[in-house]
């Protein structure tokens, strides 16, 4: 009582707005709180993940466009946000086998590990190009189930949206509506866009190139672009000077029109060879945020598309 005699009416009413702010702010904390909390291994997933999941995710991205997925560093903070993680999207196909397990073991978070609903890889929605025939790790870093990088084709995404779509309705069934109105909404889109991507690369159709790691594997299937050479003599192996020379020398026989690489990728042997073959060098986004225009999945195959277009002759 004696402290309430010391305010005056105007300090009482303050005092009020302050308490209801403060419980607003409260409110608002615990509903975010309360969003599925995303764990995506690459960018191009927690893109889709905000496509499909709108303001009833909290999508954090693990990596990105200027890192190599296959080696990433299992950090603390990693750790931490798998930890409190409601659902796992990752390629799969042993793309992350150098780093995932060592997070999933530390962090043990239950609800993510392998077979809950909570794990989730994007490559067990597609059919995987590439697979060995046999296994051997005296041939670089080959993937047993397939090639993983499936995000160079946009005809693999929504398959991968639909199932992704129905993991976030089994753990968040209270927002089933909402998930199908996104899902719809974004296959509209998508659909649209892939016509217009289609039809776009009908121009690139045996455009010869040199890959610099067989990471386009998916994009030439769907573009019917030639593969002339790749630098990396075994997947994962950085090229030596003899193996530059090789592919120099094919060259002769078989022009190519560019030597394409990813954003994170060395640049080094790509410029060596643009230097002593006089073709461009093409960087190529390969995932989102891989430059300033792939800001988002549409943006990365319209650049994409803009890109090798830009080094087809006339």
């Amino acid at each position: 009582m004696f402290f309430n005699s010391l305010l005056t009416q105007e300090d009482s009413k303050m005092l009020k707005k302050i308490l209801l702010l403060l419980i607003l702010v409260a409110g608002t904390y615990s509903e975010a709180y309360a969003d599925l909390k995303v764990f995506a291994c690459e960018p191009e997933w927690a893109s889709l993940a905000e496509e499909l999941g709108g303001d009833k995710l909290h999508v954090s991205a693990v990596t990105t466009a200027l890192q190599d997925p296959h080696h990433v560093q299992a950090r603390p903070s990693l750790i931490a946000r798998l930890r409190r993680a409601d659902i796992l999207i990752c390629t799969g196909a042993d793309l992350e086998v150098g780093w995932l397990p060592v997070l999933l073991r530390r962090a043990g978070n239950a609800n993510v590990q392998p077979g809950k609903t909570g794990y989730f890889e994007a490559a067990s929605a597609v059919a995987l190009l590439d697979r060995p025939a046999r296994l051997d790790r005296a041939q670089g870093d080959v993937h047993p189930q397939g090639n993983p990088h499936i995000q160079t084709d946009p005809h693999n995404i929504l398959p991968v949206a639909k199932v992704f779509s129905q993991r976030l309705i089994e753990l968040d069934g209270e927002n089933k509506t909402y998930y199908e109105q996104r899902l719809e909404d974004f296959s509209q889109r998508w659909n649209q866009a892939l016509q217009h991507w289609d039809e776009k690369g009908k121009a690139l159709k045996g455009l010869p190139i040199v890959v610099q790691h067989r990471g386009w594997t998916y994009m030439k299937h769907w573009l019917g672009l030639n593969q002339v050479a790749v630098l990396e003599p075994k997947p994962g192996v950085p090229p030596s000077s003899a193996d530059l020379s090789k592919v120099l020398s094919k060259l002769k026989s078989q022009p190519a029109a560019a030597v394409v690489r990813a954003a994170y990728q060395d640049d080094r042997p790509s410029a060596w060879l643009q230097e002593n073959a006089d073709i461009p060098q093409l960087v190529l986004p390969f995932t989102v945020g891989g430059d300033e225009k792939s800001n988002d999945l549409f943006g990365l195959y319209d650049r994409s598309i803009e890109l090798l277009l830009s080094v087809k002759k006339p």
